[in-house]
């Protein structure tokens, strides 16, 4: 969609329309500026693009996947250790409800005595096959979390070599425009400085020439400057996505390795609370 300005703004920007040397100084100061401004944005773009390869952004990212890591891995260590648990509440609540209700002090002893038995036969088992299975899942979960890790620099650093040579075909334009705004500057003051009255020819065709080599430079700039803000989009995009696939790599390794040894997990849990329940059912076997 087309929307024209005012006429009067090419008129008070334009240093061809300019009749007289103050006229003509007038119109070349918001060139400079302008140049200034778009040179000055492509400059920041550029080093926004260039932050996330910083030695830092780079350190911060891979400690992120560690904890991130170390979070999934609390929580199956706390899913390991709630298995175990489960069991022994299980095997209490059996307990409580073979026995039937009795006089409140004396159902909570025997209840102490029932957790006390437990805590000093079964527990241990329990925990000790937790603590193996948790230990299993950890080792693997370190050398997939070691191989991701190095998936994931690998990348950036691809990533970077190349933000790198774009960064270094483009800084160039970036000075070429504050290059421009100095020569427009000076221009302008050469312009104050000639007196009033008509602009000579010869400040007119320098005039003339300013603007034409800003209507060029500037038209690249802008173009430039729209353009890298799609790439650091991109960019951005990129490291984002190549953080969540190194994390996603990792758990999927963590899930491998939990459903492969679930079943002799649970064949563990059933003997240790198959074993459990014999505790109790000595005496009445008696």
């Amino acid at each position: 969609m087309v929307h024209d300005l005012p006429a009067w703004v090419a008129e008070l920007t334009d240093p061809r329309r300019a009749g007289t040397l103050d006229e003509l100084a007038d119109r070349l100061v918001p060139l400079a500026e302008h140049a200034i401004d778009v040179s000055r944005r492509l400059q920041a773009q550029l080093n926004e693009l260039n932050e996330p390869f910083k030695r830092e952004a780079l350190y911060g990212r891979v400690e992120r996947l560690k904890a991130r890591v170390g979070e999934a891995m609390e929580e199956i260590t706390a899913e390991i250790a709630a298995s175990g648990t489960e069991r022994i509440e299980r095997v209490v609540a059996d307990w409580a409800e073979r026995t039937g209700p009795g006089e409140p002090g004396e159902r909570k002893a025997r209840e102490r005595e029932v957790r006390r038995k437990l805590d000093r036969d079964i527990v241990p088992v329990l925990s000790k096959q937790q603590q193996d299975v948790a230990e299993r899942v950890a080792e693997r979960t370190s050398t997939a979390l070691e191989d991701a890790t190095q998936t994931l620099l690998t990348q950036v650093e691809e990533l970077a070599k190349a933000v790198t040579d774009l960064i270094h075909d483009v800084l160039p334009l970036a000075r070429e425009g504050l290059a421009l705004a100095g020569r427009i500057s000076t221009l302008s003051g050469r312009a104050r400085k000639a007196g009033r009255g008509p602009v000579p020819d010869e400040l007119k065709d320098a005039g003339a020439e300013a603007a034409r080599a800003f209507d060029e430079a500037v038209a690249r700039l802008e173009l430039e400057w729209a353009a890298l803000g799609a790439r650091s989009a991109s960019v951005r995009a990129a490291l984002r996505g190549a953080e969540e696939s190194a994390f996603s790599r990792v758990t999927e390794e963590m899930t491998r390795c939990v459903e492969e040894l679930a079943p002799e997990h649970v064949k563990a849990l059933n003997e240790a609370e198959a074993r459990a329940r014999s505790l109790f059912e000595e005496p009445s076997a008696g």
